[in-house]
C-alpha cells in the first residue's frame, strides 16, 4: 500500500478556487490509480475525481466542468483544482489509490485500499 498525505484545504468564499495537494510514498505511486473523495458532517464519503495511472479522468457531475485533477509521477503527487467554490462543497477532502481497473465501476470508497488523513475545505458564503 501507499501513505497518502493530502494538504491545501482551508477556508475560501464563495466563488474562489482552490488546489489540493496529495503526495503519496515509495516507488510505485506511478502504478496507481489514485482518487479524490469528500465527506461533509453526517454524511457519507463521496467520490469527486479520479485520475489513472495513464492520466485518464473521471469526475463526479457535482464538479464537472470546474475542476481539474491532475497527477506529476515525477512527484509522487496528485492535485484536485476546483474552481467556482459553492458553500456545498464544504467538506473534509481526501485522497485515495487503488490497482483495480480504471473505470466507472471500480469509483466506490470501498475499492480503495489506501487513503490519507483528510484536509478540511470550508466555503463561506
Amino acid at each position: 500500500q501507499v501513505q497518502l498525505v493530502e494538504s491545501g484545504g482551508g477556508l475560501v468564499q464563495a466563488g474562489g478556487s482552490l488546489r489540493l495537494s496529495c503526495t503519496g510514498s515509495g516507488r510505485t505511486f506511478s502504478s496507481y490509480n489514485m482518487g479524490w473523495f469528500r465527506q461533509a458532517p453526517g454524511k457519507e464519503r463521496l467520490f469527486v475525481a479520479a485520475v489513472s495511472w495513464s492520466g485518464g479522468t473521471i469526475y463526479a457531475n457535482s464538479v464537472k466542468g470546474r475542476s481539474t485533477i491532475s497527477r506529476d509521477n515525477a512527484k509522487n503527487t496528485v492535485y484536485l483544482q476546483i474552481n467556482s467554490l459553492k458553500p456545498e462543497d464544504t467538506a473534509v477532502y481526501y485522497c485515495a489509490a487503488h490497482r483495480k481497473p480504471f473505470n466507472s465501476a471500480n469509483l466506490d470508497s470501498t475499492d480503495f485500499g489506501s487513503w490519507g488523513q483528510g484536509t478540511q475545505v470550508t466555503v463561506s458564503s
